[in-house]
């Protein structure tokens, strides 16, 4: 419905812009020029730049066993068999097969920092690859692949190794070993930052992975596959990951990752103050 006092109202407003627009002029013309005063601007008040951990690692797993009567932590480049020992309690002694031989956390902390972007080198990974090829179906010239469902199983190991370990003492013995990892994450160049920060946004960055449903569709343009959706092929080193292992694994490892995560993350200290 058209409102007929916008008739009446939009020209007073516009006579009122213009006599103001006269009394300006006006004041302009016949006002004696002034100095003008310079004022100070207004003092700028900085935030106090925040300090410490987002994310402070508990000190204690609840539940955990009394750990005071250990002995010191050995300096990080003399750490190698003294974390495998550890490992092999967690995981059995079938995880030093997997495991290089020397820098073990700086590997296990490069790793990590690393599984959000492109690419992880294989130098820098703690473990050794899985048993076999990767298999594609479709080899019959036309171009178009898909994963092999087999694929999945060389995972097995690997992601039974996660499911089935006592959670509380793996983040027990990565609290113990926690001023190491934050001495091989000060290595790579983060010296003001903290690892269990980063740890937490991994997680919370792999947890965000697509669910994919099978089978998905390869390109072979050179040597390697690609995902044929760009999407996927822009994922990061660490989400394809999930995608490799195949769905099954993926939610076995997310409900890991999920868990792992309540036990390293208190709530920040913005949360804690409100």
């Amino acid at each position: 419905m058209h409102d007929r006092s916008s008739q009446w109202f939009v020209p007073l407003i516009l006579t009122g812009a213009a006599a103001a627009a006269l009394w300006y002029y006006w004041y302009q013309v016949n006002t004696p020029d002034v100095p003008a005063v310079v004022r100070a601007p207004p003092p700028v008040v900085e935030e106090p730049a925040e300090t410490g951990p987002r994310y402070p690692l508990p000190e204690t797993i609840a539940g955990s066993s009394d750990r005071e009567n250990l002995l010191p932590l050995p300096p990080l480049d003399q750490s190698d068999e003294y974390f495998k020992l550890d490992l092999v309690d967690l995981f059995g002694s079938g995880i030093t097969e997997l495991l290089v031989d020397t820098a073990v956390i700086e590997k296990i902390v490069a790793t990590i920092d690393n599984l959000p972007r492109d690419h992880v080198a294989e130098r820098i990974r703690p473990v050794g690859g899985v048993v076999g090829s990767y298999l594609a179906d479709g080899q019959d010239g036309s171009g178009q692949y898909t994963v092999n469902a087999a694929n999945y199983r060389r995972y097995d190991f690997l992601v039974n190794l996660l499911a089935n370990v006592d959670q509380e003492a793996l983040v027990e013995v990565y609290r113990r070993f926690y001023p190491l990892f934050q001495d091989a994450y000060t290595g790579l160049g983060y010296p003001q930052a903290y690892f269990n920060d980063r740890v937490v946004e991994v997680i919370d960055h792999l947890l965000a992975t697509p669910d994919v449903p099978d089978p998905i569709e390869l390109v072979r343009p050179h040597v390697l596959y690609e995902y044929a959706d760009p999407d996927l092929e822009a994922l990061s080193s660490g989400q394809k990951l999930l995608l490799r292992i195949g769905n099954e694994h993926a939610v076995r490892v997310k409900q890991f990752l999920e868990e792992i995560r309540v036990l390293v993350a208190e709530p920040q200290r913005k949360a804690i103050e409100r």
